[in-house]
């Protein structure tokens, strides 16, 4: 499982011209569900993205995690971080989960942010999104949890 997380000012997602969800201060990760990946996979990714340590302390160095500044969090599905990119001149998807396994799992992944973090916000997965950030920084982080079985 993928995430690309990314520490924003604000961020916004609008679908058909209605905005969906918006954060302040906080992460915004897009999140890719690989082939073989699960539960576990999610559990250990929200684990990492809760405790990743990319907000500044009063020194100013990155030693603050989400938690401990009290963002919001918005998780954006992104099945194109999945890709295989390394051949030829366009992408292949054959690593990806299956939509039905991509769609549980990411709202997997929200219920369970939900109940572990206080201000979560999410993307509509399969919907044409318009996302809208201002990163902070830029500081931008690519956490991947290979799959455990694999």
């Amino acid at each position: 499982m993928i995430g690309l997380l990314q520490r924003v000012r604000s961020a916004a997602i609008t679908v058909n011209g209605e905005r969906i969800a918006a954060i302040g201060r906080g992460l915004l990760v897009l999140v890719g569900v690989e082939a073989g990946d699960g539960r576990r996979e999610a559990d250990r990714l929200l684990e990492r993205l809760l405790g990743y340590r990319v907000f500044p302390d009063a020194q100013g160095r990155m030693n603050l995690s989400i938690r401990d500044v009290g963002g919001g969090l918005m998780l954006v599905p992104q099945f194109t971080l999945a890709a295989d990119t390394g051949k030829g001149m366009r992408p292949s998807f054959s690593s990806a989960a299956p939509p039905d396994l991509g769609r549980g799992l990411f709202d997997y992944l929200v219920g369970e942010a939900r109940r572990s973090h206080a201000e979560v916000a999410c993307g509509r997965f399969g919907a044409e999104m318009q996302v809208a950030l201002t990163n902070d920084g830029p500081v931008t982080f690519w956490l991947r949890v290979k799959p455990f079985g694999l």
